[in-house]
């Protein structure tokens, strides 16, 4: 079996509410997603159908996923800027070749955000060590940070029903908003 090359996953703009009160975080694009150029393209990833499920909505085409982020005062990001990996895996990430996002200047354009929710164990380790220390004390003093079971297909020991009840940690009656 060839090794899968190692390829650069630069990360796409974010996609914003107009009034965004809480951020949902990956750690960087896939393979698939690469391709297509959309958050979440792999058709196993559970993203979507998981947000269309909570706030019922449409989420066929990338118009109408995009729709339900900024209708429903989201913000959608990445942690890191750009990395490189073998495949899609966040395990297959070289960690010397990561470069984050500009966390300090995203907080203060959208100073609404109270809620950071990691797609996964990785965004969260990641944030946690590389962002959230650079963070000024006043940002880090609103903002509440949780971790959400991943949506894609590599953690598959979750059932969906399961992680909807998790994600629905994004409604607007749930905390940190």
């Amino acid at each position: 079996m060839a090794k899968a090359e190692l390829h650069e996953a630069p990360c796409f703009p974010p996609i914003v509410s107009r009034s965004p009160c809480k951020l949902i975080l990956g750690t960087a694009p896939g393979v698939k997603s690469l391709a297509e150029q959309q958050y979440y393209a792999h058709p196993q990833n559970s993203f979507w159908r998981i947000l269309g499920r909570l706030f019922n909505m449409p989420v066929v085409t990338y118009n109408q996923r995009i729709a339900v982020i900024k209708k429903n005062a989201l913000a959608l990001w990445d942690v890191f800027e750009s990395c490189e990996r073998h495949g899609s895996l966040d395990a297959k990430i070289d960690p010397a070749t990561v470069q984050m996002n500009d966390f300090s200047a995203f907080f203060k354009k959208y100073p609404k955000i109270t809620g950071v929710f990691f797609n996964g164990a990785t965004a969260e380790k990641e944030f946690a060590r590389r962002v959230w220390p650079q963070l000024p004390p006043t940002v880090r003093a609103r903002l509440t940070c949780r971790r959400l079971p991943s949506t894609s297909p590599a953690h598959a020991g979750m059932t969906m029903e399961k992680k909807i009840k998790e994600w629905s940690a994004l409604l607007p009656q749930a905390r940190g908003h």
